[in-house]
C-alpha cells in the first residue's frame, strides 16, 4: 500500500514536469515569434524610410505616358512587380491602376520600362541616383494626372 502512494506522487510529479515543460516551451515559441515581428517591421519601416523617387520629363502621346522616373532615395527600387501606376482619365473621370508589364508588350492597363539609360551597376534595377523611362500604357484616351506608387508604399505622382 505504501508502494501505491510513492508510485502515485512519481507519476504527478512527472505530469507536473511535462505540463511545466509545455507551458515554458510555448511561451518561448510565442516570444521568439513576437521577436521577429518586431524586427520585420522595423526593417520594412527602414526601407520606406530610404525609398524616395520622382517623376520628371513628363510626356502624353494620346493614351501613352512616358515619364522619367529617378531614384532620390538611398535603397534599390526592383520589385517592379509590385509597383502600381494609378491614372485619372479627363475623359471618362475615372481613375485606372496600370500594372507592370515585364515583357513590354504594350497592352492598355499596362505599363513597362521603356529606357534603361546608363543602368550599369545593378541590371534591370533602379539604384540611388539612376533614372529609368516608363512607359504608360493607358485605358483612356486623355489622361491627366497619374500616381506611380512602389510596393513598399512610397510613391510620387505627376500632371500630364
Amino acid at each position: 500500500m505504501a508502494a501505491a502512494g510513492i508510485i502515485g506522487t512519481a507519476v504527478g510529479v512527472i505530469l507536473l514536469i511535462v505540463v511545466a515543460y509545455v507551458v515554458v516551451g510555448a511561451t518561448l515559441t510565442a516570444a521568439e515569434t513576437m521577436s521577429n515581428a518586431q524586427k520585420d517591421v522595423t526593417l520594412q519601416n527602414q526601407m520606406r524610410i530610404g525609398t524616395a523617387f520622382t517623376i520628371s520629363d513628363e510626356i502624353h502621346n494620346s493614351s501613352i505616358i512616358y515619364a522619367n522616373v529617378t531614384n532620390t532615395g538611398t535603397e534599390i527600387i526592383r520589385d517592379f512587380n509590385h509597383m502600381d501606376i494609378l491614372v485619372f482619365d479627363n475623359e471618362s473621370g475615372d481613375y485606372r491602376v496600370c500594372t507592370y508589364d515585364k515583357t513590354g508588350g504594350g497592352s492598355p492597363g499596362s505599363w513597362y520600362i521603356s529606357n534603361y539609360y546608363q543602368d550599369f551597376i545593378h541590371p534591370s534595377e533602379l539604384d540611388p541616383g539612376e533614372k529609368f523611362q516608363f512607359r504608360i500604357n493607358t485605358q483612356g484616351t486623355s489622361p491627366e494626372w497619374f500616381q506611380i506608387t512602389s510596393g513598399n508604399g512610397v510613391y510620387a505622382s505627376a500632371f500630364v
